[in-house]
Order: C-alpha cells, then sequence, then structure tokens
C-alpha cells in the first residue's frame, strides 16, 4: 500500500514515515502542496496523509484541486487545527478522515487500516483466500492455521496481491508498492520475491500471467 505523507516538519515526517514503513506501508514524502499535486498525478497513491498548514498553499486547497482532478482514493488529514469547524471544512472539501496533533501512531495507523479496508471493500484485518490467512494489524500470516515467516518485502508483495484478488498486476504496479522514491531496485526484484514465496505458499496460490504479470484467485 503506497502512501503520501506531505507533512513540512521533517522531523515529525521522518517518524511517521518511520512507524509506517514498520507497519508495511510504502511511504513517500513531500513538504510543498504543489509538489503534492504533481506527486498525486503521476505516482497515483492509495492513500494521502495531509497536513494543512504547508508553506506553500494551504492543504485543503491541495485537497480540492486533487478531487477536481478526479483523485478518488483515500485522503486522512492530519494538523493541529482542531475546532469542528475546521473538521467539518476538512469533511466537506472531500477528506475521508481527520487526525488531530498531537497523536499517537497507534490510532494513526488504525485509521489507515480502516481506509485500506474500505479500499479493498472488507470489514476485518484479515486477507484470507484459501488456506492463506493474512493479518493486516499484526503482519502474521499463516497457511492452513500454521504461522508463516516471510521477510517484509514478502510480506508486502503477498499483501498487496491479495488485497485485489483476481486482478492481475503488472512488475510495475508491485514495484511501486514495494519500494519508495530513491530505492534502489534490481530489475528482476519482483521475480525474486514471488519465486521465494512461491517456495512457502500452496502450489499454484501466486499465478503467473504471460507477459502481463501475477494474480491470486479467491476461487478455482
Amino acid at each position: 500500500m503506497q502512501v503520501l505523507l506531505v507533512e513540512d516538519n521533517n522531523l515529525l515526517a521522518l517518524g511517521i514515515s518511520q512507524a509506517l514503513r514498520s507497519a508495511g506501508f510504502i511511504v513517500n514524502h513531500v513538504s510543498r502542496g504543489k509538489d503534492a499535486l504533481t506527486a498525486i498525478k503521476t505516482s497515483h497513491p492509495d492513500i494521502v496523509i495531509l497536513d494543512l498548514g504547508l508553506p506553500d498553499m494551504d492543504g485543503l486547497s491541495v485537497l480540492r484541486s486533487a478531487r477536481q482532478d478526479r483523485f478518488v482514493n483515500p485522503v486522512l488529514i492530519l494538523t493541529a487545527r482542531d475546532t469542528t469547524f475546521d473538521k467539518v471544512s476538512g469533511l466537506d472539501s472531500g477528506a475521508d478522515d481527520y487526525l488531530a496533533k498531537p497523536f499517537e501512531i497507534d490510532e494513526l495507523l488504525a485509521r489507515l487500516r480502516a481506509l485500506e479496508r474500505r479500499l479493498g471493500g472488507s470489514k476485518s484485518n484479515d486477507l484470507v483466500i484459501g488456506p492463506v490467512r493474512l493479518d493486516t494489524k499484526t503482519m502474521d500470516i499463516k497457511v492452513n492455521d500454521e504461522p508463516l515467516l516471510v521477510s517484509r518485502r514478502e510480506y508486502m508483495l503477498l499483501k498487496a496481491l491479495m488485497e485485489s484478488p483476481n486482478k492481475v498486476q503488472t512488475r510495475d504496479m508491485l514495484d511501486s508498492k514495494l519500494y519508495g522514491w530513491g530505492e534502489e531496485v534490481s530489475s528482476n526484484a519482483v521475480e525474486v520475491h514471488i519465486h521465494n514465496l512461491r517456495k512457502k505458499l500452496p502450489d499454484g496460490f501466486i499465478r503467473t500471467v504471460r507477459g502481463v504479470g501475477y494474480v491470486v484467485k479467491n476461487a478455482p
């Protein structure tokens, strides 16, 4: 799940980014509103965390502009403006959630998981396909109720595939969910992770669509 963090306090942004990456999110960070609008158009993040007090333009203007450009994915406002008027203004401008500073990182993560579930049409933290169960809160994976040990990237890749069952995802799509801006990515990174996962998962769980990408199916 790719998150765009729009926050001009670099120290706060660093702390949020580290916490979100530890929880299995890919985080890209910008500190200006104009950069946020460019990133939304070019990288199509799954979720945007948006501060309102940006140095070049108000965060609500960023939000309205993004919605006018038909960006439909969830936006969570993160700001020190915590009056009822501010919250109503944010929600009326197209925000999906509103979290006032200061906040606990656990609450931010819970709200992001709720937005994830909304994106995937799920009401639970559990992704279940056949014998495989993935808990997006604890990051635990089980196969036939037996724990499965995977690397962080393998977890993120499997989660990306299980969030969209029956949907073929290209290597570029999966790369964007595994790596942030500026991270060095080898040309066959996805293939390596797929190979390692297949050795741990039931035969045929991850299927290759030749010349297109990879898919998991929630029905035979």
